[in-house]
């Protein structure tokens, strides 16, 4: 195996600690006796250094091992998965510094109880085998973390976003696609072009392909809605005015290859929705709709068409500004695709900032509880498109009270056919914690119109009988196993009680 010098740097490290403390000496002890300063032999151990041949064979004599044995990469049984670890894309590509942490951080807790790291490592190469983790759901797990730890909200963002618009002199209302597609031309040096994509089938489930060279270009497909050019090419200008280089080369991840690329691709899309669905506008339509008394779906689209924006990018920009704005800091959105006549339901992508637990991740293959308004809007849109060929999105909401949290949500959610795919469906949620704050802001909240649920987590891990909730699609498995788990535990504290008492 092939490790860097960093990493070679680190292990010796490790090694050196081991040895030295098996040999029962102090730091000071070997600095004595290797001749080698306290102060760089400090810098070895941490890490930091690594010492020249000369100074490692005065080490080894000084510990009494050979000077293969103590620059080897092999690390004794103990902790032979510390290399496979320290060489691994995780902890290459994962953004510690994010966390206030460096990867060495992780040595430092292998040097403190070496017997107990070395099986901590060894169950985590266990585990990203067992369920198949990849690097890159580590990378998008870090971002979800990275933005719930700023609420969603990045007021530098913003203002890069603002300062642009004020500099080309646009009004708050979205700037038109021609305006769009003439500052990336013009300004930056694109070629926009429409007609390539089509000629390769494989790739007509990409929005756009970016080409760089010396006149980069963006390939768009043809068949998105005009909303969706609109913010391909406002997040092109995010890349281009937040001088961004890593990134992606297509609108989907077809491969992530760092974290950079993930945090950038997340940074100019914030910018497009900056510039498209202007902060100060939006809070001011915003607080007028959350005066209405009652609940008014037609209202709520007709604010998204003003935007000139798709059910996506309306909801998720309601994600950033809600927190911060108007203090609505619980909140999560997901987003589901559902192929037509499928029984399945795909939750894809998601952003949780509530105390609710979205089961969502590698190894599950529960079905999600069914009085969800994601899933039930979702198979509402299926049955209008069997009627008839439905395009517009569709929209509802509902209060929700999850039964195992005990905690009440207000729902809104959009559906509607992805323009890309044939025969699948999507839908785009926004669920905000009724408490304190939400009463005072939303006025709408209690209207008595509102369809309220008890819902669950999953089928699977949910007690409603059959008889009281008639869409289950599954058996309590994970209840059951669970209730029984309970019942055995409480039966043994029982017969302890019984036999002492």
């Amino acid at each position: 195996m092939e490790v860097s010098g960093k990493n070679l740097r680190l292990v010796l490290g490790v090694k050196l600690k081991q040895l030295r403390q098996k040999q029962g000496y102090s730091l000071k002890e070997l600095s004595q006796k290797s001749q080698i300063s306290l102060s760089y032999l400090s810098e070895i151990e941490k890490g930091k250094k690594y010492p020249t041949p000369e100074k490692a064979l005065q080490l080894a004599r000084a510990l009494n091992v050979s000077f293969d044995d103590l620059v080897t990469l092999k690390m004794g049984e103990e902790l032979d998965p510390l290399t496979a670890i320290l060489e691994s894309p995780f902890l290459k590509e994962f953004p510690f510094q994010l966390y206030g942490l460096h990867p060495r951080d992780i040595v430092g807790l292998v040097k403190e109880s070496p017997r107990k790291a070395g099986a901590l490592l060894r169950t985590l190469l266990d585990i990203g085998q067992t369920y198949d983790m990849r690097v890159e759901q580590f990378l998008f797990a870090a971002l979800r973390s990275y933005q719930k730890m700023h609420q969603n909200y990045f007021d530098d963002l913003e203002e890069a976003a603002e300062k642009f618009r004020q500099a080309h002199g646009w009004p708050e209302t979205p700037p038109s696609l021609e305006i769009l597609r003439e500052t990336l031309i013009k300004e930056y040096g694109y070629d926009l072009d429409e007609a390539a994509l089509k000629k390769y089938p494989e790739l007509q489930g990409f929005r756009s392909v970016f080409v760089s060279g010396a006149t980069p270009k963006l390939l768009l497909n043809e068949n998105l809605l005009p909303a969706q050019k609109a913010f391909i090419l406002s997040r092109e200008l995010g890349y281009c005015h937040l001088k961004l280089v890593a990134r992606a080369l297509t609108s989907s991840w077809l491969k992530v290859e760092s974290f950079e690329q993930v945090l950038n691709n997340f940074q100019a899309s914030y910018f497009a929705g900056a510039l498209l669905l202007h902060r100060d506008l939006l809070q001011r339509d915003l607080q007028a709709f959350f005066q209405k008394p009652k609940w008014d779906g037609e209202a709520f689209l007709q604010l998204m068409a003003r935007y000139q924006a798709t059910p996506e990018m309306f909801l998720y920009r309601l994600s950033q500004l809600l927190p911060k704005l108007f203090g609505l800091k619980e909140l999560f959105y997901l987003r589901f695709y559902h192929e037509a006549g499928s029984e399945a339901f795909h939750l894809n992508k998601e952003l949780n900032m509530s105390r609710m637990l979205v089961p969502h991740g590698v190894g599950l293959h529960e079905h999600y509880c069914r009085r969800w308004l994601s899933i039930r809007i979702l198979q509402e849109l299926a049955e209008e498109k069997r009627r008839s060929a439905a395009h517009a999105p569709l929209i509802g909401a509902q209060r929700s009270h999850f039964i195992t949290d005990d905690v009440e949500y207000f729902i809104i959610s959009l559906a509607r056919p992805l323009v890309l795919h044939e025969g699948t469906n999507a839908s785009m949620t926004l669920g905000l914690l009724i408490n304190e704050d939400f009463k005072k802001t939303v006025h709408f909240g209690e209207d008595p119109a509102l369809p309220r649920f008890e819902v669950n987590e999953t089928c699977e891990r949910c007690g409603l009988a059959a008889e009281v909730c008639k869409e289950r699609a599954a058996a309590p498995l994970m209840h059951q196993r669970e209730r029984t788990q309970s019942l055995r535990e409480a039966a043994l504290q029982q017969l302890m009680r019984d036999l002492h008492g």
